[in-house]
């Protein structure tokens, strides 16, 4: 009954004319720029970051939370049309979702996309009700050395479950939390790391990080690796309608895609983009049905299940971040860094000091599901249009709003000098196959692990020994070391390579 009394205090805040405004906002500009390759949400969260200084926090992380499940479905829509992934979640969707246009059935492909995404979301969004009460409760009997060997947990999982090299993303979690370290001294005050200037006396703006990283980075890279010979969306798309037996053939991958992506999601570092792939392979050895064309030729399970899955992916990836303070991934930093500025912590204090805003998030996702099932169907046209403008007019406008969106959040012109860096950075480091997610990660966690550290240590007399005599401090540590430990093998490391080589093809 609680569950639903809570369900009930939520609706009643989230169908609030504004803040069905805000969802609405979200919603559209997500599915915009999953639409629209080379964006995405990570950089356009980034980009919002400093508008959320202006906004009460309730309005401000629904819209945050529509754009990072509305890219969801936006990204399947340009894989499934010309190839294109608008979102790194859907390069599976490519596979069958481009040969179902090809064969004329792209109504059919983008009507089973809205709605595997729609149940999966519905999904993804009643185990976050669920379970995160339950798990918050577990939270609260945490304490500083529990917390300092989970965030090393999650960094730990965010760098076995990075794509690329392990020892490349092990260094920019490093790098990451070096960065978080930069200013004063959480216990003494004296300052490091800031090289005599002022400026950086309260820390790097983790905004302005983002932003390089993932906005002004994301566009630089789409410019230097430009496609010329992009394919072309279709003029006319067939009418958006499954058939019943089309339906029928799909549920029970868009079953078992919901149940994959409600698993992955909740992973560090995992996410709907492994959670599309691992639907994929389950459906793949599970072979194609009698009737049915091979996967990679137009399967209707190879469309439903990896689509279903990203977004359930999508919503139980607020799990860690709600209940724990745990980002499992860069846009999950990026909403921590959005409570933050409103004094809100992340973690289980949320369900019992900001109650209404958890359960106002958990409505408006429900809410903001229903909308994209709605809206997607009449502004397939728009998409297909959008999708004809060049990069060279569409990029400068968005430089344009980053920079001025980042002389904001200080009113210094040091603040652009810095961005200026981080852009060089960033690009110098994707150049070299540097992953950015990873120092995300590390810079979020790095002031809140120091703190747990020196806490423990301080509780303790100066003992180490206080990580392993605590049941559960032991447990997350050793549960990271063998994790690392079974990384390095070489088989292991081996069949990694394959997954994420498999995984871009």
């Amino acid at each position: 009954m609680d569950l639903l009394h809570n369900i009930a205090t939520g609706f009643s805040l989230a169908l609030s004319a504004s803040n069905l405004m805000y969802a609405l906002a979200g919603c559209l500009l997500g599915t915009l720029v999953g639409v629209l390759p080379g964006l995405g949400p990570v950089a356009t969260v980034a980009m919002l970051l400093p508008a959320t200084y202006a906004l009460d926090p309730i309005p401000g992380l629904i819209m945050m939370a529509g754009i990072y499940y509305g890219a969801q479905y936006g990204g399947s829509t340009t894989a499934i049309l010309i190839k294109l992934p608008g979102e790194s979640s859907s390069l599976v969707t490519t596979l069958d979702g481009y040969e179902m246009t090809r064969q004329g059935k792209a109504g059919t492909a983008l009507a089973l996309a809205a709605v595997g995404s729609f149940f999966a979301g519905c999904v993804g969004t009643l185990i976050l009700a669920a379970f995160s009460p339950q798990l918050a409760k577990v939270a609260f009997h945490f304490g500083a050395p529990e917390y300092f060997a989970l965030m090393c947990l999650g960094l730990i999982g965010a760098i076995a479950l990075s794509s690329g090299d392990m020892l490349k993303a092990l260094a920019m979690t490093v790098l990451g939390l070096l960065f978080g370290m930069v200013g004063s001294d959480v216990t003494s005050g004296e300052t490091r790391f800031t090289f005599g200037l002022l400026d950086l006396e309260d820390g790097l703006e983790f905004a302005i990080v983002a932003m390089a990283w993932f906005g002004f980075g994301e566009i630089i890279w789409n410019l230097h690796n430009a496609d010329p010979s992009r394919h072309v969306a279709p003029q006319r798309v067939s009418r958006l309608r499954i058939s019943r037996e089309d339906m029928k053939a799909a549920m029970p991958a868009i079953f078992r895609g919901s149940a994959i992506g409600t698993l992955f999601g909740v992973l560090p570092g995992g996410g709907a983009v492994l959670a599309s792939f691992a639907s994929y392979t389950v459906e793949k050895k599970l072979g194609p049905k009698p009737g049915e064309p091979d996967f990679g030729k137009g399967n209707l399970r190879g469309l439903a299940g990896p689509e279903s899955a990203n977004n359930a992916g999508a919503q139980t990836n607020f799990i860690p971040m709600l209940t724990l303070g745990i980002p499992s991934g860069p846009v999950m930093a990026l909403m921590i860094a959005a409570l933050s500025i409103h004094d809100i912590q992340a973690g289980p204090q949320i369900l019992t000091r900001n109650a209404d805003l958890f359960w106002a998030l958990v409505a408006s996702m429900w809410i903001g599901n229903f909308m994209l099932l709605i809206l997607n169907y009449p502004l397939i046209g728009i998409w297909i249009r959008l999708l004809t403008v060049p990069y060279k007019w569409l990029f400068p406008a968005i430089v344009l709003f980053c920079t001025i969106g980042v002389y904001c959040i200080s009113n210094s012109a040091f603040a652009v000098l810095l961005l200026a860096f981080f852009i060089f950075f960033g690009y110098a480091a994707r150049r070299l196959q540097f992953e950015g997610a990873p120092l995300m990660l590390g810079f979020i966690l790095g002031g809140d692990m120091e703190e747990y550290l020196r806490r423990s240590l301080t509780l303790s007399g100066g003992d180490w020994s206080v990580f392993v005599q605590r049941p559960l401090s032991a447990t997350f540590l050793a549960i990271c070391a063998g994790t690392l430990a079974l990384m390095s093998l070489s088989f292991i490391k081996a069949r990694r390579r394959q997954v994420f080589v498999e995984a871009e093809a």
